[in-house]
């Protein structure tokens, strides 16, 4: 089941009827969301029809609810440095300038898979060193996804996103769908990460706590999408996807896209780069790979609570001010409405 911010836990304990005399118990049932009213197992009668259970067979149904916020963060050092060795007890969590009530789990990156989305910018736009980005995205892929654990899927994107590779562990597939990409017509970026979240990270099979990252290869430039920016960046929030742009910008100077790629990141914790020599791009993939093996994960329990809709903000810090250290993570969620 895939994780998701607040988690509504419901336990159903239902005590069945005796099934033809053997005294079986029907196992418990458990919904994330909401109670159900399970019916009493039915009794088969001599016609093979089944009789209504006696009143004796009653259901017994206890709610109890448990909402929790998950937050995958990185620590820097006053150099720029990943600090990798911390623990729970060195960070305060507020949301909504609140503290926590409790951070109810911890993890270090090792603990936790990763599921990675690789969108490539196939406009025409990016169509001078369009080779050397596929081949720089096939080695980051091929040094970040280990088999049997982690997944990525490849989309390429001008007027629409297509995807070349969906989700997989295996690496020459996925080299494959990086190959596959052509550079074609417009850029439709914000459809591309609005659809790479929305209808593949969001909706992913996995089950448990996962690390969910999209790396963006784009210009920034925008000119077909349907969605807004913010709307793209709203879904990636929802989804609980850290976004990294790579620009595709190399004319030295600062556009207005770097801009654009600089607020999807920022936004959603991830980071920007801006490789303006072809052969830094390499550089920024191995920079993408040290981050995503430097990272913390923990959950939490807001002390005001409200399944509202509305977006919370969320602040980690560390509690020894004297360190200098940097935490970067998502700047808040979308609590559930009910």
């Amino acid at each position: 089941m895939r994780a998701l911010p607040f988690t509504s836990i419901v336990l159903l304990f239902l005590t069945a009827s005796m099934l033809s005399g053997q005294g079986q118990i029907a196992p418990a049932a458990v919904t994330p969301d909401k109670a159900v009213s399970t019916p009493a197992a039915q009794s088969p009668t001599p016609e093979g029809g089944t009789q209504p259970p006696s009143s004796d067979d009653a259901a017994t149904t206890i709610r109890k609810t448990v909402n929790e916020v998950n937050v995958v963060f990185t620590v820097t050092d006053k150099h720029g440095h990943y600090v990798r060795d911390l623990k729970k007890d060195d960070f305060k969590v507020l949301d909504d300038s609140r503290p926590a009530l409790e951070i109810s789990s911890f993890h270090t990156e090792q603990d936790l898979p990763l599921q990675v989305g690789l969108l490539v910018d196939a406009s025409n736009s990016v169509r001078d060193r369009f080779k050397f980005e596929q081949e720089s995205a096939i080695e980051f892929l091929n040094q970040t996804i280990r088999p049997k654990y982690d997944k990525a899927f490849v989309v390429g994107f001008d007027v629409t996103p297509e995807v070349t590779q969906d989700f997989t562990d295996n690496t020459e597939d996925l080299s494959h769908g990086v190959r596959a990409l052509r550079p074609g017509g417009g850029t439709a970026m914000y459809d591309a990460l609005y659809f790479a979240c929305r209808d593949k990270l969001m909706k992913s099979s996995q089950t448990g706590a996962v690390r969910k990252a999209i790396i963006l290869l784009s210009d920034g430039d925008d000119n077909q999408s349907h969605v807004s920016r913010e709307e793209a960046i709203e879904m990636a929030e929802r989804a609980e996807v850290i976004v990294y742009t790579i620009s595709t910008n190399v004319s030295g100077t600062t556009q207005r896209g770097d801009k654009v790629l600089v607020r999807i990141a920022d936004a959603t914790g991830g980071s920007a780069f801006f490789p303006f020599q072809v052969t830094d791009v390499a550089n920024a993939f191995a920079q993408i790979q040290d981050e995503l093996r430097s990272q913390y994960a923990l959950s939490y329990k807001p002390a005001n609570f409200q399944a509202d809709g509305q977006f919370h903000t969320i602040e980690i810090s560390s509690l020894d001010p004297k360190k200098n250290l940097k935490v970067r993570s998502r700047h808040g969620y979308y609590a559930p409405k009910q």
